[in-house]
C-alpha cells in the first residue's frame, strides 16, 4: 500500500480516533474499525483500502503466531475447566487460609513467576486466579491490573526473556557494542535504571497489601465488588466469552490436580524456558500446543469421551474469539500507523528537544507517546533505540556510561508505560482476556496507576539525567 506524502499531524488521526472512541463508546472493535477506515481514507486509498489493509496486516507470520497462541491457550483453559483443574487449584489454595489480600498477593507472585512470556503470563494468571478472586470479591478490573502489571514490566527486567534478546539485538553496532554478548551485557547493566518497570511491579504489591490504598476508578470497582458482590459492573462485556467461562467439570470422572493442572503447566514452562536456553528463543506457541495435546490425551485416559474433548476444545476456541478479533484490528491499525509513519512524525517533532541532561526523560516520554499511539512496546523499541541510544553514546564519548544505560532503560520503560495506558495494547488485551474483564474498564482503572508511576519515572529520569 502506498501512502500519501506530507500528511503531517494527520498521521496521528487513526490512533487518536481509536483511543477516543474506545473510551467514549466502550466498544473496542467498533473503535478500531472506524480508526482503520479513517486511516485508509486520509491515506487516499478509498474504501477498498480497508479490506486490503486487513489482508496485508493479518496475512503475516507475526499475526499467525499470536492467533495460534491464543487458540491453543483457549483450548488449554477450556481443558482446565472441563477437568475441574482450575476449581481444584482454587480449592487447594483456598484451604491455605486465604483472604482478599492473600488472593491478590498470590496473583502478584504468580505473575512474577511466569516471567518468560508476557503473552502467557496474563492469560495464565487471570484464568487460574479468576475463580478464587471472584470468591473473595476481588473485582475483575483489579485482577486484570495485577495480570497486566506483572507481565511486560517483569519481562523487560529479566535478562532471560524474548524481550531482553530483542532489545539487546537492537543495540548491536551502536557505540562500542560489536556483538550480541556485549549487547546483552549493556542491557543487563541498564536493568537497575528501568524505573517504571520496577515501580510498576512494586506498586501492585503495595496496593495488594493496602500500604497504598486503591484510588480513582479502581477504588469504585473494588467497593462495588466487596460491598455488592459484583466483580463486573452492570453492563460490562467481559473479553472472554461465556463459551469458555461457563464450562463446567465433566461429571462422574475422577480428575487430578497434578495430571490435569500441574503437568500441563510444567510442559508449558519446560518447553518455553528450555527452548529459550537452547535457542535464545522461547517456543511459547509450540509449548501450548504440546501442553494442550498432553491435557487432551490425559482426559481421554481418564475416561472423558473424545467427542466431549473436541467439543471442549471448540468451546475454548470460541471463548477467545473476542480477544482475537480485537487483536486483529489492533494489528491492522499498527500496520497502518507504520505505513503512515506516525512514530516518525512524533520523533521529528520532538528530537530537537533532546539535550544531554534531558535525554533520559525525553526518551521515556517520547517512547511512552509512541507506545500509547501504536499499542506496541516492541515497535516502540525498534523505533526509539536506534535514535536515542546513539545520541547517548555521542554524549558519553562512545563509552558505556550511565547516561547510555539510563537511556536504554528509559526507552524500555517508556514503551511499557505507553502500552499500559493504551486500549490498543496487545498485552493489555490479553490481561483483560485472562481476567475476563471488560477491556475498557481495565484500561480506565489501570490508567491512573500507570500515570502515577509514569510521572514519578519522568521526574527520576530528569534528576538522573541532570546528575549524570
Amino acid at each position: 500500500m502506498e501512502i500519501a506524502e506530507g500528511l503531517g499531524a494527520l498521521t496521528l488521526l487513526p490512533a487518536t480516533v481509536a483511543i477516543v472512541l474506545a473510551f467514549v463508546t466502550r466498544n473496542t472493535v467498533f473503535s478500531l474499525a472506524v480508526a482503520c477506515t479513517a486511516g485508509v481514507l486520509i491515506a487516499g486509498q478509498g474504501l477498498m483500502g480497508f479490506p486490503n489493509l486487513l489482508k496485508n496486516a493479518l496475512g503475516t507470520t507475526e499475526f499467525s503466531w499470536i492467533l495460534l497462541l491464543e487458540l491453543f491457550i483457549g483450548v488449554s483453559i477450556a481443558f482446565f475447566q472441563r477437568t475441574g483443574a482450575i476449581r481444584n487449584f482454587s480449592n487447594f489454595v483456598a484451604r491455605r487460609n486465604m483472604s482478599r489480600v492473600r488472593v491478590q498477593l498470590v496473583a502478584w507472585f504468580m505473575g512474577m513467576f511466569v516471567f518468560f512470556s508476557d503473552y502467557f503470563s496474563p492469560l495464565f494468571v487471570g484464568s487460574t486466579m479468576r475463580t478464587l478472586s471472584d470468591r473473595f470479591r476481588v473485582s475483575r478490573e483489579k485482577l486484570a491490573y495485577i495480570c497486566d502489571s506483572t507481565s511486560a514490566p517483569v519481562s523487560i527486567i529479566v535478562p532471560i526473556t524474548g524481550w531482553a534478546v530483542f532489545v539487546a539485538g537492537l543495540l548491536v553496532g551502536m557505540g562500542p557494542i560489536d556483538d550480541a554478548g556485549e549487547a546483552m551485557g549493556a542491557f543487563v547493566a541498564s536493568i537497575p535504571y528501568n524505573v517504571y518497570s520496577w515501580l510498576a511491579v512494586l506498586l501492585v504489591g503495595l496496593i495488594a497489601v493496602g500500604i497504598v490504598p486503591d484510588f480513582g476508578p479502581m477504588r469504585a470497582a473494588e467497593r462495588r465488588a466487596e460491598n455488592e458482590g459484583k466483580v463486573l459492573r452492570d453492563g460490562a462485556e467481559p473479553l472472554m466469552s461465556e463459551e469458555l467461562t461457563a464450562i463446567e467439570p465433566y461429571p462422574g470422572v475422577a480428575t487430578s490436580l497434578f495430571w490435569n493442572f500441574v503437568l500441563p503447566v510444567i510442559v508449558v514452562i519446560g518447553v518455553a524456558v528450555g527452548s529459550f536456553i537452547v535457542t535464545a528463543s522461547a517456543l511459547t506457541m509450540e509449548a501450548f500446543l504440546l501442553s494442550a495435546t498432553v491435557a487432551g490425551v490425559t482426559m481421554r485416559i481418564q475416561g472423558i469421551p473424545l467427542s466431549d474433548i473436541m467439543g471442549t476444545a471448540m468451546s475454548g476456541i470460541k471463548g477467545v474469539m473476542p480477544a482475537i478479533i480485537i487483536l486483529a484490528f489492533a494489528y491492522a491499525l499498527n500496520d497502518l500507523s507504520e505505513q503512515l509513519d506516525t512514530a516518525g512524525y512524533i520523533v521529528a517533532q520532538t528530537e530537537s528537544w533532546l539535550t544531554p541532561g534531558l535525554l533520559p526523560m525525553l526518551a521515556f516520554l517520547i517512547a511512552g507517546i509512541i507506545a500509547f499511539s501504536t499499542g506496541t512496546s516492541w515497535g516502540t523499541f525498534a523505533i526509539m533505540m536506534p535514535i536515542a541510544v546513539p545520541m547517548a553514546f555521542a554524549f558519553s564519548g562512545d563509552e558505556l556510561a550511565p547516561v547510555v544505560f539510563a537511556t536504554i532503560s528509559a526507552v524500555a520503560g517508556g514503551g511499557v508505560f505507553g502500552d499500559h495506558c493504551s486500549p490498543l495494547s496487545d498485552t493489555s488485551i490479553l490481561a483483560s482476556t485472562g481476567a475476563a474483564s471488560d477491556h475498557i474498564d481495565h484500561i480506565k482503572t489501570q490508567l491512573p496507576y500507570a500515570a502515577v508511576v509514569g510521572v514519578i519515572s519522568l521526574f527520576v529520569y530528569l534528576l538522573m539525567g541532570l546528575a549524570l
